[in-house]
Order: structure tokens, then C-alpha cells, then sequence
């Protein structure tokens, strides 16, 4: 587990290697262990100094969340980290020189134990990042990191890393200070590491051949000035409501960060780490944390592993791919696929059209070449993996195909037909379609079993998620290809049935709806968008209708009337129609929809919304509307369990996080009612239906995320 070597110069090695497990993480029984090896070496005469290292591909990833998830008494929590604290004192104080051997990924408490060591060396591997990203799962650095870095580079170039767990390459991490030296190859980490405890260690105590943090020099001033200092005081004292801007108050952990920083680094070294642990514990304890922790760790990386793939089906090996229509969308999947190693035949109306489209990815190449973040080499490897083409014959030798084309059945039923006129028998035909049924496309296929829907989420090189869509004849042998190929591109896979609008378009369109309701009954439109923001969501629903586009939504609700034979008169439709028809006004990409946007200006509402739909002298309070706009969406995701359209809540949950940006304070969807509580989000919604409408009843829920 953590075990110590010796070698003839005096030097010892301190190596990590957590048994059964792929990374190496800080739990109990690693303090442990690793106690016993810093004191052993520290009693020893002969020893000069210590180097960390990692017997794994990556140094430490983190603190072991398994343990934080279970964790029932806040007491049980301060008791490991408070011998976390003591541990790297001991360290820091034990007047030999400790060097940090970073030879992969070091974030969260695996980058507090680096902290915690006199010196910081990193293999230049533009692979690994470094950092201290716990407030992304509602937590903060409760190993010393609150105090330990704003102390090494300063308080103003502390907080991204704290407050947004900014994540560096090594280079990057260098120049930030968050590293000492840098060296080209593994091979040359330890003999760096040992050279410089060898030398001379610039940080010196007065007594020779004892080495000494700058935090326990007598004389020691924090880089940039303390909390105090005039550009610190102005900068902390805005701080707060800027935080508040940003996170509505729904996420406690950045707000404990910004605290204990504050307080901390007033004080003396050792009470300021009994400041942070009383934060950290208050922050483990939280629900947020809980919920963060369950979904965008635990389920996600259970997806991510593919989880949902049929074990009965042998790994495809899929090497070409093949995607009909260039625009945003394919060419988005042509740039995550290429950039995979797939080779990718990228096919629109004509070469000319489809060379556009690879243009996309040469843009994006281009933008992260000149941020240094990849090589000239790699980016002519990658835009040398996508052909372009006018011909469906180029669509030969394919191991999947991704259609992309608009939404219209009859172009989507022509393009099938065409590729699997020169496909193999084991190729797969996955659709890109946000809404239409795949079993009703599969009709057009002359292989059902092989026609799948992958629906994936704009824009494609940003956005993790991917939806797989099952259709009634959809064979395991497609779902488990399609797995494979969204776990080749790293994008994280949910699995889900057959339905109009599947889950995702089928829930995020409950937002957008409601939003129109709140129009036409006269709530002010800045009031609806904010509510919206307040609420977690990422924008107000009518800033989100002109994203998606207001054309789009009509053409899916014309559509879904085709189909069905329904006609709906409700204002979540006859608003969107409304636009189209009478107001020209189809969304941002056209500038013109529920706002302006202004070639050379900010974007603003429409003037002209409360004239069409004038404001209710009365106007609500905003937290029903924050209730009405996040209750909707777990009523709907109900629906979709309940009609096993979605089987898993956990997948409810993620498809809700990754795929919309539903908050992630929440858990997502389902872990909202658990949150909120079964029996009162019951109650409410029974007002919320008396007042607004059947749309709200209470749907019975009995599945738990967890």
C-alpha cells in the first residue's frame, strides 16, 4: 500500500501503491501507513531527506470519496482529517527536505500531499493535470489546501484554483507556481527529486541541513499581501456577492472556501488548518455534497466504465466511421471521432458542403494549437483521419454510421437507405435525431436489429453525454457497438427506450414549456429568466428556447400533431407558433427571438414581450417560480420511469446534469424529490396543480436514486 526503500545514498522513497485498485486515493488506511513511513524515516539518522512517488500510472487522485459518501458523524470526519493535518506537519517540520515525484495526475488531496512536501517536481506530460477541483462535488480542500496554497502563490492566484477547482497541465502549473520544476521523462523524476535533496534546498532553516516551509518562517509575508492588504481587502470584500451572483446561494462549498481563506489566513499556521477542518466537515456533511458526490462521480464513472453495454457481446473494434450531414452537429462527431483515432468519412449534399463541415474541426484545432495545447503534428493527424464526400457509396466499409440530416422523416428514411445499400451486414446505423421515434425511422432500415438512435448534445466537443435510444427491434450487439464507440470518443453514455422525444428532449422541453405558460399568464419575462437562473438552471427558459432554436421547436411540434393526430392549443404551443408564423422570430441564430442580440452588443429582451404579453400587476414570488420550473422536470422524468422509458433513476439523474444542465446541487431530476422529500414535494405539487394546472399532479415515486 504505501511502502519505504532506502537507498545507499541516505535517501528514502516513499511509493504509493494502493493494492486492487487502478489509482492510488488518501483513505484512512493510507494515512496510516503512510504515518508509519514518515516517522520511520524521520527517526532515522541516516536518512537525508525523502522523495514521494507513485508505483501507478497516476500519483494520487484524490481523497477516497467512497468513505466521504458514507460518512454518517461529522465527528468521525474530523478525527481522519485532523491525523491527515498532523501527519504532514510532521513533514513540513520534521527538518528533513521532502520532495513530491509527480509523475502523473495530482488533484484534490493527491495535490494537498505535494503541498504538503518541501519541493514539487512534475513530469512534463501534457496528459496530466493538477489541481484541487473538490468544490466541483460540493467540497473543499480539507487536507490544508485552503491554507496551503493561497500561502505559495497568494490569495488572488489561489482562489480559480479553490473556487472553480481549475485544473492544470504541468507546464501551465509551473509558470502558476503550483510546481517547483519540471523534467521531460519518468525516468529522470526520482534522480531530479534526489539531486536537488542532495544539493542545497533553497528553503532553509537557520540551522543547517534542516529544511523548512516558508509558512513557519518567522519572517514569512503571503505572496501579494495577507487578507488585509488593499488589493486583497477590495477584492475579498466583493468577493462574496460575486459568488452569490454566480451560484444563487445553491452551492455552499465555494462560499466555505472563500470563509475559510478569509479566516484562515489571519491566523497562525496550525489554527488556520483547524479553521478549514471545521469547513471541510460542514461541507461532507452537506446534502449538496451527497448528491454531487452519488451522481457526478459514482454514476458517472459507472457509465462511463459502460455499465449499460450487453456483457454477451465481444468489444467492436470500431476503426471507421461514417456520418451523413456536415453540419454543426456531424461536424461536431467528426471532430470527436478523429480526434479519438477513428477514421471518419464525413458526407453532406456535395465535397463542397462536406469540406465545411471539416473546416469545424480544423477551427477548433487550430484554437487550441495557438493555447499550446496540442501539437502541429496531432492536429494534421486528426484533420488526415476525415474524408469528405458527396457520394453515400463512400459509405463502404463503415463499422457504424451516424445520420445527422434535419429533422424530417423522409430525408432521414432516403439517407438509410443509401448507406446501407454499401454497408456490411455487421455495421451499425445509429440516427442523431433529438425527437423523432427510432422505431419508426427503423422501418426505413433493412436491418432494424443493426438501426439504433444516438443522440448526441450541441455542441458535440463540449458537451459529455450521449444518449443512446433503443429501438423495439434494436439488437444488443447495436447498443453494445454504440457503447463502445461513445466510450472511444469519452463521452458518457445513458441508456433509454423508445419514446417521442426519448427522455432528454422529452424533459428539457417541460422547462422551455413552462416558461411559456409563465409568459402568457402575465409573469414578467425578466422575472421568469431569472427564476430560472435562481433555480440552478444554466439560463431562463426563453433564453434557452432562442439557443435551441424557436423554428426548431416548431417544426417538432408541427410533427408531433402530424403524428399523433393531435392538436394542442395550450400555450406551450401556441407561443413557439405564435413567433414563427406571426413574428419572424426564430431564436438566437437568426437574432431575433424572445431577445435581441446585437452584432456589437449585449443581448436584451424584446421589447415588444410585454406588449404581447403585458406583466400581471401581481407578480409571484420567486421561489414558486424556481419550484414550478424544477418541479416540472422531475414530474416529467416520473413519467418516464414510470412508462420505462428511462429504467434507472441514476441514469435520470445524469442524463439531467450532463445532458441540459438541470442543477447539480440537486443530484439531478430524481434526487430532487428525495432532497425536497417525497411526501412534501407530493403536497406541493398538489398546490402547484390546484393553482396552474393538471400538469403538476403528484405522480406516485417510489425508486430512489441511491
Amino acid at each position: 500500500m504505501v511502502t519505504l526503500n532506502q537507498d545507499p545514498d541516505g535517501i528514502s522513497t516513499i511509493t504509493f501503491d494502493l493494492p486492487n485498485s487502478p489509482v492510488n486515493v488518501v483513505n484512512p488506511a493510507v494515512i496510516d501507513a503512510f504515518d508509519d513511513c514518515v516517522s520511520r524515516a524521520l527517526a532515522d539518522k541516516d536518512v537525508k531527506g525523502l522523495i514521494l512517488a507513485s508505483a501507478k500510472k497516476d500519483f494520487i487522485v484524490g481523497g477516497d470519496l467512497n468513505g466521504l459518501r458514507n460518512v454518517t458523524k461529522a465527528e468521525d470526519i474530523i478525527n481522519v482529517t485532523r491525523k491527515l493535518h498532523a501527519l504532514f506537519r510532521k513533514m513540513e517540520t520534521g527538518g528533513k527536505p521532502v520532495v513530491a515525484a509527480i509523475n502523473g495526475t495530482a488533484v484534490g488531496g493527491g495535490y494537498e500531499v505535494c503541498l504538503a512536501c518541501h519541493y514539487r517536481i512534475a513530469v512534463n506530460n501534457p496528459g496530466m493535470q493538477i489541481g484541487l477541483p473538490e468544490v466541483l462535488l460540493g467540497l473543499l480542500p480539507g487536507g490544508g489546501g485552503t491554507q496551503r496554497l493561497p500561502r505559495l502563490i497568494g490569495i488572488q492566484e489561489s482562489l480559480p484554483f479553490l473556487l472553480e477547482g481549475k485544473k492544470l497541465r504541468p507546464e501551465e502549473a509551473l509558470k502558476k507556481g503550483l510546481v517547483n520544476a519540471l523534467v521531460n521523462t519518468q525516468e529522470e523524476l526520482r534522480p531530479a527529486a534526489k539531486q536537488w535533496i542532495l544539493g542545497s534546498p533553497p528553503l532553509q532553516s537557520p540551522d543547517p541541513g534542516k529544511c523548512i516551509q516558508p509558512w513557519d518562517k518567522k519572517e514569512f509575508r503571503i505572496p501579494g499581501g495577507g487578507v488585509n492588504s488593499p488589493n486583497n481587502a477590495m477584492m475579498l470584500s466583493v468577493a462574496g456577492g460575486l459568488l452569490m451572483k454566480k451560484t444563487f446561494g445553491n452551492y455552499p462549498a465555494p462560499q466555505a472556501i472563500l470563509n475559510s481563506v478569509y479566516e484562515g489566513l489571519q491566523l497562525p499556521f496550525d489554527r488556520a488548518l483547524e479553521v478549514e477542518l471545521r469547513y471541510f466537515a460542514k461541507c461532507v456533511m452537506s446534502v449538496e455534497a451527497k448528491n454531487l458526490i452519488r451522481t457526478l462521480f459514482f454514476v458517472k464513472n459507472e457509465a462511463d466504465k459502460g455499465i449499460a453495454r450487453p456483457t454477451d457481446i465481444p468489444a467492436a473494434d470500431i476503426k471507421k466511421i461514417g456520418i451523413l450531414g456536415a453540419g454543426m452537429m456531424g461536424a461536431g462527431i467528426a471532430y470527436a471521432a478523429a480526434s479519438a483515432g477513428t477514421e471518419v468519412v464525413l458526407k453532406d449534399v456535395s465535397k463542397e458542403n462536406a469540406d465545411k463541415g471539416k473546416g469545424y474541426s480544423e477551427k477548433l484545432l487550430n484554437e487550441k494549437l495557438s493555447k499550446n495545447q496540442t501539437t502541429k503534428e496531432k492536429v494534421e493527424n486528426i484533420l488526415n483521419k476525415i474524408s469528405t464526400t458527396g457520394n453515400p457509396a463512400d459509405m463502404a466499409g463503415c463499422d457504424l454510421v451516424i445520420e445527422a440530416v434535419f429533422e424530417n422523416r423522409e430525408l432521414k428514411a432516403t439517407v438509410t437507405k443509401e448507406s446501407e445499400a454499401v454497408l456490411s451486414k455487421n455495421a451499425v446505423f445509429a440516427s442523431n435525431t433529438s425527437t423523432l421515434p427510432i422505431t419508426g425511422l427503423a422501418k426505413a432500415s433493412a436491418r432494424p436489429e443493426n438501426f439504433i438512435g444516438l443522440h448526441f448534445f450541441s455542441p458535440v466537443d463540449k458537451m459529455p453525454l450521449i444518449e443512446v435510444i433503443v429501438g423495439k427491434k434494436t439488437s444488443n450487439y447495436a447498443i453494445a457497438v454504440a457503447i463502445d464507440f461513445i466510450r472511444k470518443i469519452k463521452k458518457t453514455p445513458i441508456v433509454v427506450n423508445d419514446s417521442r422525444g426519448f427522455y432528454t428532449s422529452r424533459v428539457f422541453a417541460s422547462y422551455l414549456y413552462e416558461g411559456f405558460e409563465m409568459l402568457a399568464e402575465g409573469i414578467a419575462p425578466a422575472l421568469i429568466e431569472n427564476a430560472g437562473k435562481a433555480a440552478g438552471m444554466p439560463v431562463g427558459p426563453l433564453a434557452l428556447a432562442d439557443e435551441v432554436a424557436i423554428d426548431l421547436i416548431y417544426k417538432i411540434l408541427k410533427q408531433t400533431e402530424e403524428d399523433t393526430g393531435k392538436q394542442r392549443t395550450d400555450a406551450s404551443v401556441s407561443i413557439p407558433m405564435r413567433f414563427v408564423e406571426e413574428f419572424k422570430r426564430v431564436g438566437k441564430k437568426d437574432r431575433k427571438g424572445f431577445y435581441e442580440y446585437p452584432a456589437d452588443g449585449k443581448k436584451y429582451l424584446w421589447k415588444e414581450l410585454t406588449k404581447i404579453f403585458p406583466p400581471a400587476e401581481n407578480q409571484p414570488e420567486v421561489t414558486i417560480l424556481k419550484k414550478r420550473l424544477l418541479y416540472i422536470q422531475s414530474l416529467e422524468a416520473i413519467k418516464c420511469l414510470e412508462e420505462n422509458v428511462v429504467v434507472k433513476p441514476s441514469d435520470a439523474d445524469l442524463g439531467s446534469i450532463l445532458g441540459w444542465g438541470f442543477p447539480a446541487y440537486t443530484g439531478g431530476v430524481i434526487s430532487l424529490i428525495e432532497m425536497v422529500g417525497k411526501e412534501k414535494f407530493a403536497e406541493e405539487c398538489k398546490v402547484l396543480a390546484k393553482k396552474y394546472g393538471r400538469r403538476f399532479r403528484p405522480i406516485k415515486h417510489t425508486q430512489t436514486a441511491s
